[in-house]
């Protein structure tokens, strides 16, 4: 009788398995070696930065932006496994692992939170395993869902402890952000990192040096809050000094976590600096890779805040305190193949076409991992 209940199923399993890939794992058109190939890369993350955020704060401060001059300026369509609207962690997911999962999720599998029988991989893991050097930087703690999204798996975003040990015991060689609950000197030191609290101590890091930094929470403005409070671009600028120290090339995710913070309580000036300020890191970030020539800049959102919208009178203003499916910006600088001036792509392909450009092979990207469970659980049951 087992036999042909499981002879029934079969078709409808099918079915299922290719409805759930189809939702859950993607990949861009071309292949690997299509890809123009990079030693470093800069990944940056306007957390809840729509397109609108940017004509706001240009009108709020009367500025022009970095970000309107690249070459390539396309859109990321946003969404997690079960929602048209994200959240920062599955949305950090989606952008650090090239896999889908549900909101709350922190680099987990959606079917597999607690990661029993596997994990998506990070593009900073597959980095660390490459021998280049990693590093996050964040304006958020570091235990926020975005940093957390590129070095921790768990099931929710609200597992502190869980995230500072694992970030604690990962091979990421510099975490600089705001404080975090279980993060001291002491357990620092005892993991091989040299901890930093001030602008004077980040500044004193030497290149190649381990450093996991815990700042005053304000990051985030276009000047210093106090002398030793460094700021976003500040610190971005310090972090490429340290991790360049090795011919196997960096990888360094930066967050602008502020943009969203103020989104959310609809604070128009205190949003438009904060994305004034994640400007000038990616300022910073284009100076350097002009410079090397050798580096991809990726500047991106998980997700839109607020939802800003234009009034007839040409000013923007927010509509609502919560994340909206809006796309978002999606900026290439450093590649020819990485982007089409105006394409739109989904937000899990981003980490994959990085993946390509850093000379990952289709067998070492994170989203193929997925199909990897499938072929578990298909052989498993096949078993049975």
């Amino acid at each position: 009788m087992l036999y042909f209940i499981r002879q029934a199923l079969q078709p409808i399993i099918a079915i299922v398995m290719a409805i759930i890939m189809m939702f859950s794992a993607a990949g861009p058109e071309k292949a690997p070696e299509e890809f123009e190939q990079v030693q470093n890369v800069i990944y940056l993350i306007g957390d809840g930065m729509g397109p609108l955020h940017l004509e706001k704060a240009k009108q709020e401060r009367n500025i022009t932006l970095t970000m309107d001059t690249f070459d390539y300026i396309g859109r990321s369509q946003t969404r997690s496994q079960a929602n048209p609207v994200t959240d920062s962690a599955a949305g950090a997911t989606a952008l650090a692992c090239g896999v889908r999962t549900f909101n709350g999720y922190v680099g987990v599998f959606y079917y597999d939170p607690l990661h029993v029988e596997s994990q998506p991989k990070s593009l900073t893991e597959l980095c660390i395993e490459k021998g280049m050097m990693t590093g996050i930087v964040t304006t958020d703690s570091t235990s926020g869902a975005t940093p957390s999204g590129f070095s921790v798996h768990t099931s929710s975003r609200n597992n502190t402890e869980d995230i500072d040990t694992q970030q604690m015991n990962s091979d990421i060689d510099l975490i600089w952000g705001g404080t975090s609950d279980y993060i001291s000197q002491e357990t620092c030191e005892a993991n091989g990192f040299t901890f930093v609290k001030t602008y004077s101590e980040m500044m004193a890091v030497e290149e190649g040096e381990r450093s996991f930094a815990q700042f005053d929470n304000n990051t985030w403005g276009v000047e210093q809050y106090d002398a030793e409070t460094p700021t976003l671009s500040q610190m971005a600028m310090k972090a490429i000094d340290v991790l360049d120290d090795t011919d196997e090339g960096f990888f360094i995710m930066i967050e602008g976590a502020h943009i969203d913070k103020h989104s959310h309580s609809n604070l128009d000036a205190e949003m438009a600096e904060a994305l004034e300020e994640f400007d000038r890191t990616v300022a910073a970030a284009l100076d350097y890779a002009e410079k090397d020539g050798n580096t991809l800049v990726v500047v991106t959102a998980d997700h839109e805040t607020g939802g800003i919208v234009l009034n007839d009178d040409g000013t923007y203003s927010f509509t609502s305190g919560s994340h909206s499916g809006a796309n978002v910006p999606v900026l290439v600088y450093g590649s020819d193949t990485f982007l089409e001036d105006g394409e739109v792509v989904n937000n899990i392909d981003i980490p994959v076409r990085i993946a390509y450009s850093l000379g990952f092979e289709e067998g070492d990207i994170p989203y193929e991992q997925f199909a990897d469970w499938m072929k578990y659980v298909i052989e498993a049951y096949e078993k049975k």
